[in-house]
């Protein structure tokens, strides 16, 4: 059953904006009623869309009503009606009048109506009819794609499709070369703002397309293209048109479908990396067959945004409902979190690096991978993961993603740094008084005893490190020993040094 908590965080992303929430979040949802004037106005578990309500009505619709939350398409709210709605104990949604209320009420009654758990497997079969009925309209193969030219559907008559369209319909997105040159060609540009069809003209050996946008509001969902060698007369562009409305209509339930899969996949996975469910039988509603699995924490920057741009990793990340996928993924904070089904790094680090190349220009993915974990070590292998993040944030961009089989040391070391940096630090002691002593008499002994220390008493390579003569290193570490008192050759001190030094470079 779908609660107050979930409509409104779907709704968000249409624009929609909580103005009053008297009410629970956890208030269940059961049923989806429109205001009709010549009705009474419904109440009890409903969400009431409150169409051809305008602003001065709004008061009185609230007066009347005992929904759970009433959704009114409009920018501004008066002070009255908000203390009605407070007074009723109404949620009250305003959401743009750009989006309109056929779009509206399909993502409200999928959501209400349809809000049960669903197979991760089911895919948009009926958009698979919308592109067979335009492809019988127009005479031309069909496509509906998604705003980042994924295939959504396609019709059965592909007979006139060039090998750009069958390329696109075999990888299921358009290929990176035909998307530049369509993006070169204006395009994206013309889809993102307007809604009238385009002819694209025939290029080399890539056939005329007629292409339309569907559009929910202003938000661009998706993309219709029909393969034409010319451009389409009006009587088969009207039904290019009329499809893309359809469309938006069917990709505006997916999508609230979609996000109701998301919502139980993600807590599903909260549950198994938390260590707060039955494994086994989480696991087997994940759809998981296996023994051995890895867990992977993603994060993504832009520009300094963490939210925005973890939200796109988890929506890459979960994306192919109704296509197969490896993982299953939980958003917690700014950080994604996927179960995968590997036992080898490399699998999992080839995962990372198919999302990498699905993020926009400009965004730079951080990821660790924790060790193989069995039923019972998923939670480590989080634990892993985030260590393995952490290390991964703290080196150069470009750098390879961290998997905790190849960079233990690296964790455990971190470990031990912040323990020794979140402690007082050391007034007194060898590291002080030989900072202390390099101050006062403009030496380097410290910095010759870091060097000594990495290549493990090597006098040799510490000079070469240096530039300095071998002698010059043994006078310096026999004053480092004088100065600060020091046991060379106890493994445990010199343990300590690389530690306190370590925790110190911080």
């Amino acid at each position: 059953m779908v609660k107050l908590d979930r409509l409104i965080n779907v709704l968000g992303g249409y624009g929609a904006r909580l103005v009053c929430a008297p009410r629970s979040r956890a208030t269940e949802l059961r049923a989806v009623a429109l205001h009709d004037p010549a009705e009474q106005v419904p109440g009890g578990d409903e969400v009431l869309l409150a169409v051809g309500v305008d602003g001065p009505r709004a008061a009185e619709v609230l007066a009347e009503t005992s929904a759970v939350v009433a959704v009114f398409r409009l920018d501004e709210i008066g002070e009255e009606a908000l203390s009605v709605a407070r007074e009723r104990q109404v949620a009250v949604l305003l959401v743009d009048p750009a989006v309109s209320w056929g779009q509206l009420a399909g993502v409200v009654y999928g959501l209400v109506l349809e809000g049960r758990e669903t197979e991760a497997g089911r895919g948009p079969t009926d958009l698979f009819a919308l592109a067979d009925a335009l492809a019988e309209s127009v005479g031309g193969p069909v496509t509906i794609e998604d705003h980042r030219s994924g295939v959504l559907a396609y019709s059965q008559r592909q007979e006139s499709a060039d090998q750009a369209r069958l390329e696109t319909i075999l990888g299921r997105r358009v290929p990176e070369e035909v998307r530049r040159e369509l993006g070169e060609r204006g395009v994206f540009r013309h889809l993102a703002a307007s809604d009238e069809p385009l002819f694209v003209e025939p290029s080399g050996a890539r056939r005329g397309r007629a292409v339309v946008a569907v559009r929910a509001g202003k938000a661009l969902l998706g993309s219709i293209w029909v393969g034409t060698p010319s451009p389409l007369d009006g009587e088969r562009q009207a039904a290019l048109v009329q499809a893309s409305r359809t469309a938006a209509a069917h990709l505006l339930r997916t999508r609230a479908s979609a996000d109701l899969e998301r919502q139980v996949e993600s807590d599903l996975v909260i549950g198994l990396v938390e260590g707060q469910s039955d494994v086994a039988t989480v696991l087997s509603r994940l759809g998981f067959r296996g023994d051995t699995f890895r867990v992977v924490a993603v994060q993504a920057h832009n520009q300094g945004e963490h939210d925005s741009a973890a939200l796109l990793v988890f929506e890459l990340a979960t994306v192919g409902f109704g296509w197969s996928r490896p993982g299953r993924s939980a958003l917690f904070a700014n950080t994604v979190y996927t179960v995968l089904p590997h036992e080898d790094g490399e699998s999992a680090r080839e995962w990372v690096r198919a999302l990498e190349r699905e993020m926009p220009e400009g965004v730079r993915v951080f990821a660790g991978i924790g060790g193989p974990a069995g039923h019972d070590e998923l939670v480590d292998s989080r634990r892993e993961a985030d260590e393995s993040l952490a290390v991964h944030g703290a080196k150069p961009a470009g750098s390879p993603v961290v998997v905790y089989d190849d960079s233990w040391h690296e964790i455990l070391l971190r470990r031990l740094i912040h323990v020794a940096a979140g402690g007082r630090t050391p007034e007194r002691g060898p590291v002080a008084a030989l900072r202390r002593y390099d101050r006062e008499q403009g030496t380097r002994l410290i910095e010759t005893l870091r060097t000594w220390l990495e290549v493990q008493g090597d006098l040799g390579a510490a000079s070469a490190r240096l530039e300095i003569h071998p002698n010059t290193v043994r006078n310096r570490m026999r004053k480092v020993t004088q100065v600060a008192s020091l046991d060379l050759e106890d493994p445990d001190t010199r343990l300590a040094l690389v530690i306190a030094l370590a925790a110190q470079q911080q």
